[in-house]
């Protein structure tokens, strides 16, 4: 018999054909929250179903129940206006409980061993005896608007730790390739007692500086060995990173690494600090055999006392909510106006004029702003 499938908690909300991930029986429970009783399964999967009030989410989260936790940050993903109003309410009460992490972004090329390494890294913290979140942004396709969100299954043996919680979530064509919702997700993980955010972006352009926008500490990740490492250099998002880590440093590749590592070293010593008060660093690893992973976090570690001590990591975070809050009021002011009913009436004629060569840009999008002002004064 066929198992029957279902979507995974953290679906969207009716999602369409593109959404391809699905939740099918035969796998032997015991991780990511699951009870091997199949009585308690049935139970998980009866609460999966059932709809949540605001006190549910509120004190499952804090509670760090794990199917609770996956189920709001899909609230908060939720475009749905009904959804909104309730992820608003839940944020509002969780936020006395955030603020006690180190988030630190993750970045690099494609091959340069991100999820590797996070598992790496996550490993090695849990044995220290933290909680660890990764938040893993994968790229959507700009044609069918799927993505594969895979990262739990390339982080197999971290996945499978209950101190830990891997959310896969799509970019859905967002700027910068974070989610839309990266910032509120953190806040939840907060709440729910993860200690450490660690989130991994696709590594496409701007998605370093999104990035930097909402953690504490930049890494930048490189290989050696793959081309002319001055090329890398030369990249504007060398100057926002708070340390540079060459991985892969191992077997034959090993003394590549090191040579990478002197240049980027060069580069970093003329460059402004990215943190006030804090010189950039570069660092090897090897995320395969663990080799550097704790001279790593002895860095982070070292990194957040400097900035604690200084103000700087205060500030920072201080800066990040207000730029946040500037950047949703810049995204809500643009939903009005695309979906106000007087500029929807006149904006396919005047795309078509523009295109058409009939009316400048500039005075086709004063016209629109002028009718939207007007539309809102009524």
């Amino acid at each position: 018999m066929t198992p029957k499938k279902q979507k995974p908690e953290w679906a969207p909300v009716n999602p369409d054909e593109s959404f391809a991930s699905n939740v099918v029986g035969g796998v032997e429970g015991g991780h990511d929250g699951m009870s091997r009783n199949s009585d308690s399964i049935n139970a998980n999967a009866a609460q999966a179903r059932k709809s949540l009030n605001t006190e549910d989410y509120v004190k499952g989260v804090l509670n760090g129940d794990r199917t609770i936790l996956g189920r709001a940050i899909t609230l908060v993903e939720s475009n749905a206006q009904i959804h909104k109003e309730q992820a608003r309410e839940v944020l509002k009460q969780l936020l006395p409980h955030t603020g006690n992490s180190i988030r630190m972004g993750i970045s690099g090329v494609p091959g340069s061993g991100k999820s590797t390494f996070i598992e790496s890294l996550g490993i090695y913290l849990i044995e220290k005896g933290f909680r660890v979140a990764v938040l893993a942004i994968d790229p959507s396709s700009s044609i069918k608007k799927g993505s594969i969100l895979g990262d739990k299954t390339r982080m197999e043996k971290l996945s499978r730790n209950q101190n830990s919680f891997i959310r896969p979530s799509p970019s859905g064509g967002t700027l910068g390739g974070v989610a839309g919702k990266t910032r509120e997700t953190m806040l939840v993980c907060e709440a729910a007692g993860y200690d450490v955010l660690l989130i991994e972006t696709v590594g496409i352009g701007q998605s370093e500086i999104t990035v930097r926008s909402m953690v504490d500490f930049f890494l930048l990740m490189q290989i050696a060995g793959a081309g002319d490492e001055l090329q890398g250099i030369k990249k504007g998002v060398m100057e926002i990173a708070d340390a540079v880590l060459i991985n892969k440093a191992d077997g034959d590749n090993k003394s590549r690494a090191e040579a990478a590592k002197q240049d980027f070293a060069m580069a970093l010593h003329y460059q402004e600090p990215a943190t006030e008060g804090w010189e950039a660093r570069v660092q090897t690893c090897s995320a395969l055999t663990g080799g550097g992973i704790a001279e790593i976090w002895d860095m982070v570690e070292e990194f957040q006392k400097v900035t604690n001590a200084s103000g700087v990591f205060g500030r920072r975070r201080r800066l990040q909510a207000r730029d946040w809050m500037n950047s949703l009021v810049q995204e809500q002011l643009k939903n009005l106006f695309l979906h106000d009913p007087e500029v929807e009436k006149v904006m396919r004629k005047m795309e078509d004029d523009v295109m058409a060569g009939n009316i400048p840009p500039a005075a086709a999008a004063d016209y629109l702003l002028k009718l939207f002002e007007n539309s809102l004064k009524k």
